[in-house]
């Protein structure tokens, strides 16, 4: 998946969105723990400031490994990276004792969906690297 500048020859750094059913899904989901940590983290914040920080940094790390994917940049081993940044967004869930609620609920659920989607990817990705 590359896209090239007709004009000048130059390969972009964005390569456009991705094709197929599976990389939509876990950007989606990618989308919905992002907004659901950004939009948790004041609040949480004003209880924990440590928590609330890193609410923040969880939903940034979505958005930078979306921006991340849809360029050039991006590599096969980078799924692994982003299935055990979403798996330890669950684990610290429950190591942390996160409270039991519909938002908490969603925002894991994705994070599985996304760690499940990008496990798929890994295994049918067959771009070659340079």
């Amino acid at each position: 998946m590359s896209a090239t500048d007709s004009n000048t020859g130059t390969q972009s750094l964005f390569t456009g969105l991705p094709s197929g059913v599976v990389p939509i899904v876990a950007i989606l989901a990618a989308l919905v723990s992002t907004y659901i940590h950004l939009s948790l983290a004041p609040m949480v914040m004003q209880f924990n400031t440590v928590q609330g920080a890193l609410f923040i940094l969880a939903g940034l790390g979505f958005i930078g490994g979306i921006v991340l994917y849809l360029t050039k940049y991006w590599r096969r081993e980078l799924y692994l990276v982003a299935i055990v940044f979403a798996l330890a967004q669950v684990a610290a869930f429950f190591v942390m004792g996160g409270r039991v609620n519909q938002m908490a609920i969603a925002s894991k659920v994705s994070e599985v969906v996304f760690a499940a989607a990008a496990a798929y990817l890994y295994q049918t990705d067959t771009a070659v690297t340079s």
